[in-house]
């Protein structure tokens, strides 16, 4: 999903990859009219996309300078990571701030000056707390994909393990619970009739 001023879906979750790559490379800085950083609309139509259905573990990926226009970020954030999802940041630009690269010149605003982002490393990190997430930083060797996606695999394998031991634990006390039972009373039934026969 892309955002700027607001936020839409360009491509629903997906495992194939060719549809992925081509729409990942139509998106421009013009795919959205309307221009800004509505970061908290932008992570609540993330964690809408998700299936309510879904039994592994839910992440959003938020790829941004970390300014935001709109505010409510946190609680947001705060908000989505009560529903199971966890929020990971990799902040991107410069600290000391950077043109933005538009069609072949430079992003302008409505006066003609040029717009200079810088990355708000304090924001994403605060962001990713509050998501119950982690925050890295990109690197021309190292985007940062590669950690984040390790992390939530190693999460879901602790969960599969976790969810796996307990099943096993509690069946195993109750059948064994049920066999002894009719162990029992086969002994005793067994007793009654060897005395009938006894005495008969």
């Amino acid at each position: 999903m892309i955002f700027a001023g607001e936020s839409f879906v360009q491509l629903p979750i997906t495992t194939d990859y060719v549809s992925a790559k081509a729409f990942l490379s139509s998106i421009e800085t013009g795919s959205i009219p309307i221009q800004g950083t509505a970061t908290a609309d932008a992570l609540m139509t993330a964690a809408r996309s998700f299936s309510t259905q879904s039994e592994k573990s839910r992440a959003i990926i938020l790829i941004s300078d970390g300014e935001d226009h709109e505010g409510n970020v946190l609680e947001t954030a705060e908000s989505i990571a009560q529903e199971g999802i966890k929020i990971y940041c990799i902040g991107v630009g410069s600290t000391q701030g950077e043109p933005i690269p538009m069609g072949g010149d430079m992003l302008r605003d409505k006066d003609g000056n040029i717009v200079v982002t810088r990355l708000d490393e304090k924001s994403l990190r605060e962001i990713a707390s509050a998501g119950g997430g982690e925050y890295v930083r990109a690197a021309a060797g190292e985007f940062g994909l590669n950690p984040i996606i390790d992390n939530i695999r190693s999460i879901e394998a602790s969960k599969f393990k976790s969810v796996v031991f307990e099943d096993f634990d509690e069946q195993y006390m109750y059948f064994f619970g049920i066999a002894l039972f009719f162990f029992i009373l086969e002994m005793l039934i067994g007793r009654r009739r060897s005395r009938v026969k006894l005495f008969s």
